[in-house]
């Protein structure tokens, strides 16, 4: 664990130093181009490597469901969602809304991926004209909430602390795996 937390913190603290050596993005393009969506990504590693010890996400107000949540479609899996309510609507890299953690086979949590939500302004599926972006990714949505009392919303989950084969921003990771009896039962019919 501590050789791994060291290299994730070796990680983020050289993306933040070649983050702030890439030249600044002119005022006008504040989400556009390669050189910001590095340096927001750096952010990302640098704001989300102490969470890699999972107390230290509790601790910093990420609520954790007790559930797994795989994809229905078969196409993969989040893991366990932790979610910072503050954090709704913060487009800010260093902020996300939501970890997923998946289990690491020594009964503790292994942090896999980060997730931003961004509320719609109208609350219509149908409507995207207010769709943000950053790292230069349109957010996925406008989606239903997934719970009851979750607005329409748009998200952007980035896998950074676990390699997704369908790409940085897919929902669902097929490398990511549920353990029997750890996903939410369905309801009965």
């Amino acid at each position: 664990m501590a050789r791994r937390l060291a290299l994730a913190l070796t990680t983020a603290a050289s993306l933040t130093l070649a983050a702030l050596a890439a030249p600044p993005a002119p005022p006008a393009a504040a989400d556009q181009g390669p050189g910001r969506a590095t340096g927001d990504r750096a952010l990302v590693y640098a704001a989300t490597a102490r969470f890699q010890v999972h107390a230290n996400a509790v601790a910093a107000g990420y609520k954790p469901d007790q559930y797994c949540v795989v994809d229905k479609e078969g196409t993969g899996a989040l893991g366990y969602p932790h979610f910072n309510h503050k954090y709704d609507n913060s487009v800010d890299p260093a902020k996300p809304a939501a970890l997923f953690y998946e289990d690491d086979g020594r009964g503790g949590k292994r942090l896999v991926a980060v997730q931003w939500l961004v509320y719609d302004r109208d609350q219509k599926v149908t409507t995207d004209d207010d769709r943000p972006t950053m790292f230069g990714t349109a957010f996925q949505g406008p989606r239903t909430g997934n719970f009851p009392g979750q607005p329409v919303h748009y998200a952007l989950h980035m896998w950074l602390w676990k390699k997704n084969p369908g790409g940085l921003h897919k929902t669902f990771n097929k490398a990511v795996t549920c353990l029997p009896g750890t996903t939410r039962p369905k309801p009965a019919a």
